[in-house]
Parts: structure tokens; C-alpha cells; sequence
């Protein structure tokens, strides 16, 4: 009944944290300050309905053909409805971000095993731009999907034992596509192209192997209040009226926190710790802003893992005596499970949101587990001008989950012209 409990709370917990993050970054999309005569505050509305389907990639038993039915599960299929808000073509920042387009979406899937997997919604936040417009009516575009899943039915040992992939029932759920937009009126766009999509907890529980598919998608989008003579490539900023980037040296500062599940090595195979153990951090970035796009720099970073290092030792069972199952140590000495590592650190700087990739060393560290290279992805989703939430994910050595980064940040020395707010 207690750990029951714990996971409800961990649970509430962890959807607390990304609800508060879904609306605090549609709440920072509504303020706008009518600067500029090239400052429009009113936005292109747009309502789009697009269906997927595809491919999920074998990954693991459970998805090939070890399961109830015996069949292979590979095809995904799925129905999404987006409202977007974009900026209108003769603003600024609309030239800057190539056309740029965020907003809110929810999506159905259906995998063909309800009853061990069930049929999942995701409601997620969008953001996406013009990789190259091709012609006055058409362009090929990416966008990005981010949020939360929900209706998995999980791993279970009594009742859904098969399911050797899934182990909660609310999972994070990320897509990245490439499309072309087609315009086919002043209302109505055409789009189609592929997508991939990646469902997981973080590592919060166990199984965590996660789904991973790739989809087609075709869609038909609405613009409530699109002028038919405005479209992206209709009118042209003067290069004066753009205000020029000044370069500087910005200072990130990141506080996060966690839980995550353990696999401990024993033997030749790993044996899942029954625990939740706690991740604690700090990131202190000083990024070089080389344009409105691109920031780089390093970052001093910090954990404490308090699942660094545990471990299980064999033991002895006699004749007819119950098999107790394994206890799990933690080290006797807190340095083993701290760590001070120095990463370089890449984002893409789009209004609102900033994506980042990281890869680093631990460079003091208590050995084990804290030894090796780490990766970071991260989402900054700005909340004022210089503060932001963080959301990232750090893995070891390009393979193995690490642990979740949910947190806040605040930008030092931000001299990032103020465009939008």
C-alpha cells in the first residue's frame, strides 16, 4: 500500500510538472507589445486535422510477436487536431524565423493491441518553420511535437506480463516531422509528408523500452483570417528595419530535480532495483549568442545520483527455505554517487522555445556508474523574458537512459533583442 501510494504521488508529480509547463508556454505565446509599426499583435489563426499511419520499429520481444495474439505489432495509425497561431508575413520576426508557427495539439493512437498496449491520447505542444519555400504556393517545413500520453495499459506480472516494453501508464510522447505545405486557397493548405515519433517515461519506471515509430502524414489546415494577398513570399522587409543581432556571452543557470528507476548488474544481466531513487542537479551555461538562431557555448554540471552505484550481492538459499530476493546497497560513501562534469552545449533559438544538445564528461566523479561521457537534450520554454522552464533528458555514453532534468532556469546578461513581447 505505501509504494503504491509513492507511485501515485510521483505520478501526479511528474503530470503536475508538464501540465504547468503546457500552460505557462501558451500563456507566454499571448503576450505581444505593439512595439513597431512591423510589430503586428494579432496572429494567422489556424485549425489543421491530419491523419498518420506508419511503421513501428521491432525493438524489443513484446513487439515481435511475443504477446497475447502472437502477431507482430508494427503498424501505427493515428488522427491529430492542432490549433496553431502564426505570425503575419509582413512582420519582422516572421522573416527572421522563416514563417514560424507554434501551438497546441491532441492526437489518438491506435496500435492494434488495445488490450495489452490500449489505444493512447497525447496532448502535446508544436512549433515549427520554412526549411525552404520552394515556390510562391508551397514549401517543405519541420516541426517538432512534445508533451504527454496517456491511457497505456502497463506492464503488469499478474495480468499484462507480455508487455515487457510499457511500465506506466502516462508516458512522455516526442515527434519530429518534415512536410511540404501547399496552399490551396486563401483559407485551405495541403499537407503531407513523414514523421518520427518516440513514446517513453524517462526512465521513472520500470520497463522503459519505449515505442518508436515512423509515420506518413497527410492533413488539411484552416486560416481563419488569412489575406489572400499576404503569403510568405508577398512582401519584402527592408534590411534597416531589421534590427541588428549584438553578439554577446549570456549565462544560463539551471536548477532541476527527478526520480528514476535503476537496472542493477548482477551477473551477466541486470536485476530492477524496487526503489525510486532521487536525481538532484545545477547547470551553469555560458553561451557565446552568435545570431537570432544559434547560441554555443560550455556548461559546468553538476548531479547528485542517489541510484549511483547501488548494488546486490549473491547469496545462499537452503533446502526448502523461501528465496528472499535480492537486497540492493547503497554505497557507504556519498562521493560515489556526486558528480561535476564539463559538457559543450549547441541550441536553436526560436521564439519561445529553444531546443539544446549537449556532450560531456564527468570529470570528478566516484567511479562506476558516474564514470564516461553523457548527452543532454533539452527544451527551454520561456516564461519572461529571461526566465524558463527546462525539460531534458540525459543519457550515458549515446545508449543507456539516464534520467529525467525537469526544472527552472534564468538567463544572465540577456541582451537578446525583445521582438515579440
Amino acid at each position: 500500500m505505501k509504494n503504491t501510494r509513492k507511485n501515485k504521488l510521483h505520478t501526479k508529480s511528474f503530470t503536475f510538472f508538464l501540465c504547468a509547463f503546457l500552460l505557462c508556454s501558451v500563456s507566454s505565446m499571448s503576450q505581444i507589445d505593439n512595439d513597431s509599426s512591423f510589430y503586428d499583435r494579432s496572429f494567422i489563426h489556424q485549425l489543421s486535422i491530419e491523419g498518420r499511419a506508419g511503421y513501428i520499429f521491432p525493438t524489443n520481444p513484446f513487439l515481435e510477436g511475443e504477446n497475447n495474439k502472437r502477431e507482430r505489432i508494427e503498424t501505427s495509425l493515428s488522427t491529430h487536431l492542432k490549433y496553431a497561431l502564426r505570425f503575419r508575413p509582413n512582420t519582422y520576426i516572421n522573416k527572421l524565423y522563416r514563417g514560424v508557427y507554434q501551438g497546441i495539439g491532441l492526437a489518438h493512437y491506435n496500435f492494434g493491441n488495445n488490450k495489452e498496449l490500449g489505444n493512447p491520447t497525447a496532448l502535446y505542444l508544436f512549433q515549427g518553420a520554412t526549411i525552404a519555400q520552394l515556390s510562391s504556393k508551397l514549401s517543405f517545413n519541420y516541426e517538432w511535437n512534445f508533451g504527454l500520453s496517456g491511457g497505456w495499459i502497463p506492464y503488469n506480472k499478474e495480468y499484462n506480463s507480455y508487455n515487457g516494453m510499457m511500465g506506466s501508464k502516462l508516458n512522455a510522447y516526442m515527434n519530429t516531422n518534415f512536410y511540404f505545405n501547399q496552399q490551396l486557397s486563401t483559407q485551405f493548405d495541403l499537407i503531407y509528408g513523414l514523421t518520427l515519433t518516440h513514446f517513453s517515461n524517462g526512465n521513472t519506471k520500470f520497463p522503459n523500452a519505449g515505442l518508436n515509430a515512423s509515420d506518413v502524414k497527410v492533413g488539411l489546415t484552416y486560416n481563419f483570417n488569412r489575406e489572400s494577398n499576404l503569403n510568405s513570399t508577398a512582401l519584402y522587409i527592408r534590411p534597416h528595419y531589421i534590427q541588428k543581432f549584438p553578439r554577446h556571452i549570456s549565462y544560463d543557470v539551471v536548477l532541476f530535480g527527478s526520480w528514476r528507476r535503476r537496472g542493477v548488474p548482477f551477473e551477466d544481466y541486470l536485476i530492477a532495483a524496487p526503489d525510486r531513487y532521487s536525481v538532484m542537479g545545477f547547470n551553469i551555461n555560458p553561451m557565446y549568442n552568435m545570431n537570432y538562431n544559434l547560441r554555443f557555448g560550455l556548461s559546468l554540471d553538476g548531479v547528485y545520483d542517489s541510484s549511483a552505484n547501488i548494488y546486490t550481492e549473491d547469496y545462499i538459499i537452503g533446502m526448502g527455505e523461501e528465496n528472499p530476493g535480492h537486497t540492493f546497497y547503497k554505497p557507504s560513501s556519498l562521493k560515489k554517487q556526486l558528480a561535476l562534469g564539463v559538457s559543450t552545449r549547441g541550441e536553436y533559438v526560436m521564439p519561445y522555445f529553444t531546443v539544446g544538445l549537449g556532450i560531456g564528461a564527468n570529470i570528478i566523479h566516484g567511479g562506476g556508474d558516474l564514470k564516461g561521457f553523457y548527452q543532454t537534450l533539452a527544451l527551454k520554454i520561456e516564461v519572461t523574458r529571461s526566465s524558463f522552464i527546462h525539460i531534458g533528458y540525459n543519457l550515458q555514453n549515446f545508449k543507456t537512459p539516464n534520467y529525467l532534468m525537469l526544472g527552472i532556469g534564468y538567463r544572465f546578461n540577456n541582451k537578446y533583442p525583445c521582438l515579440y513581447r
